[in-house]
């Protein structure tokens, strides 16, 4: 230690300087990415932009304000390696839609019968709990739909991903989701080429995307401080005009996350959680989501 003492001046500590772990996967991940990445002009433009994205990331990189927040955009990009294939086996497709399946099973060819409330019937309801185990996610009989959310919420987004659609009070399967029953890979990509779910709200639209992308690249960061960031240099703020925090992005991306939460693709333990992190699984399925839009 003495031999670095003149290295490092009379004064220094060397024990005191930290060093930065060299790790060959994330080298490589990143270098993976490369190709993906815009390196646009260097006032942060997009004069320069040669790559071809996926047009909602596209005009989403058009639609951010500061040059600092189109090169976050495009390193997370290049490092959800979109110029990758996706593959998905038989089972983890089939492990990951169960809650999708089963509720197109459970409608059926005939359709069920809804509420005069236009909610599933309760002897539906308490199925669902029981069948895909959702007793944990959530308190009380878990019999009335509309206080159930776990179950409000799976039908919602199966409507918003095209598979059930209602008609003279009956719940009803679409036409694709008769093909798609009985095919648990076909209805994973179903379910990804529909990320984020339809929604009128272009803030909630550029949040899922936003989400998406940030569980794809793998970021350590939080991607609720991420979506947060970016979605402040589009330019939303607050009703009050303050700026966007994670419990805004949070609640942005909100139908995003029940599908990912639905389909395993998320960590965490449920929505009262802070930090979302995605399972190996749920990055395949974002960055599938991010390569196929409809």
């Amino acid at each position: 230690m003495a031999e670095l003492s003149h290295v490092y001046g009379d004064f220094a500590d060397p024990e005191a300087v930290g060093v930065t772990p060299f790790d060959i996967g994330e080298i490589n991940k990143t270098m993976a990415g490369l190709a993906w990445q815009d390196q646009g002009e260097p006032d942060g433009s997009d004069a320069g932009q040669q790559r071809n994205y996926p047009v909602p990331l596209a005009e989403l990189l058009g639609v951010v304000q500061a040059g600092a927040g189109k090169r976050e955009l495009r390193q997370l990009i290049g490092r959800a390696r979109l110029d990758q294939p996706v593959l998905v086996d038989i089972a983890t497709a089939s492990q990951m839609v169960r809650p999708y399946s089963w509720l197109l099973n459970h409608v059926g060819d005939d359709g069920t019968k809804l509420t005069a409330a236009d909610h599933l019937p309760p002897a539906h309801v308490e199925a669902a709990m029981t069948e895909l185990g959702l007793g944990e996610e959530w308190i009380g009989k878990g019999n009335r739909e509309n206080q159930t959310l776990p179950v409000l919420h799976l039908r919602e987004s199966a409507s918003a991903m095209g598979l059930l659609r209602k008609r003279h009070g009956t719940l009803l399967l679409s036409s694709p989701a008769r093909k798609l029953r009985g095919d648990p890979v076909a209805l994973w990509w179903h379910l990804a080429k529909r990320m984020p779910p339809t929604s009128r709200d272009t803030c909630e639209a550029q949040a899922g995307l936003i989400l998406l992308l940030a569980l794809a690249a793998e970021t350590a960061d939080d991607p609720d401080v991420i979506t947060a960031r970016l979605l402040g240099m589009i330019g939303w703020v607050n009703a009050d005009g303050t700026e966007l925090t994670e419990l805004g992005a949070n609640h942005a991306s909100w139908d995003t996350k029940t599908v990912l939460r639905r389909v395993g693709a998320l960590s965490d333990d449920g929505p009262r959680r802070s930090v979302v992190t995605p399972t190996a699984e749920g990055v395949a399925f974002a960055r599938a989501a991010l390569r196929t839009w409809h």
